[in-house]
């Protein structure tokens, strides 16, 4: 069986900075992640048993006791920024770079008058911090219906901006739909380069593979976005979290295996996945 390993499986150097940001905190008392740092159930599981506990709200966090919080790789909104300041926590800021430069974009944006778009998902906290960063309620479009049953003052400029891990291409057939409408849009285009890069070459190798293997966490929206268009490329597409999930009976008549993973997979489990392939 030939098996090809995407070059750009793995952590992306936001996840890998709040990744060891949070390690780096260990062994201290009172560690708490705010949520969990990454879209990763095996990362987050073996923090735990390093001490790192998560918090939900800002009520597990004892005021005043010398704990630390880390802010996970999403973000969180400006009032959740300064309630966890107001705990009397030390606050250790690990949002993606790219994701705080959201922030600060739809913050000028907006100061500049403009009516916020954010493209990506409602539920997720990426895109619920990028919202808490705008004065007045942005418009969420998840989707090309969205986008169609879209309506604005046409007199309001309006500035786009997409969730950093959204399908660019989709991104890309939302904004036009939007564009049509005659609207005086302002489009940044904030889907990380590694995000694109990864879409591109996930979909690259399911195009050849006859089975398509994509590893990462649950609840991961860039592991979910891999799956999604290796799936169109290759109907024979598997999304597994570890090695323990990956039927091989599906595999034992297949020549040809791709494998890519989530910006949130640890490469121990890609490579664990990587040598099964190979034997």
């Amino acid at each position: 069986m030939n098996v090809t390993l995407a070059k750009t499986a793995g952590f992306c150097p936001g996840v890998k900075r709040a990744v060891d940001m949070a390690y780096h905190e260990t062994g201290k008392e009172k560690v708490f992640t705010f949520g969990p740092i990454i879209h990763n159930e095996e990362v987050v599981s073996d923090l735990m048993k390093k001490g790192v506990m998560v918090a939900e709200r800002i009520e597990d966090i004892p005021k005043d006791s010398g704990a630390t919080v880390i802010i996970r790789s999403h973000g969180v909104s400006r009032s959740t920024y300064e309630a966890l300041q107001a705990t009397g926590a030390r606050v250790v800021d690990a949002t993606c770079p790219f994701v705080k430069k959201i922030h600060r974009i739809v913050e000028a944006q907006e100061a500049e008058g403009k009516h916020i778009i954010i493209v990506g998902n409602p539920k997720h906290p990426e895109v619920e911090a990028i919202c808490g960063w705008c004065k007045n309620s942005p418009t969420i479009i998840e989707n090309e219906t969205d986008a169609r049953n879209y309506t604005q003052n046409k007199e309001i400029e309006t500035a786009i901006v997409s969730q950093t891990t959204f399908n660019y291409k989709n991104f890309k057939d939302i904004v036009e739909i939007i564009s049509k409408k005659g609207y005086d849009i302002n489009c940044v285009n904030t889907i990380c380069n590694a995000t694109e890069e990864r879409q591109t070459e996930a979909q690259e190798i399911a195009r050849k593979a006859d089975a398509m293997i994509v590893i990462g966490g649950k609840s991961s929206s860039n592991t979910q976005k891999l799956y999604e268009i290796s799936k169109k490329e290759c109907r024979n597409t598997y999304y597994i979290q570890t090695l323990v999930d990956l039927d091989f009976s599906k595999l034992k008549d297949v020549d040809n295996v791709g494998i890519t993973a989530g910006a949130s997979t640890p490469n121990n489990i890609i490579e664990e996945v990587h040598k099964a392939c190979q034997k």
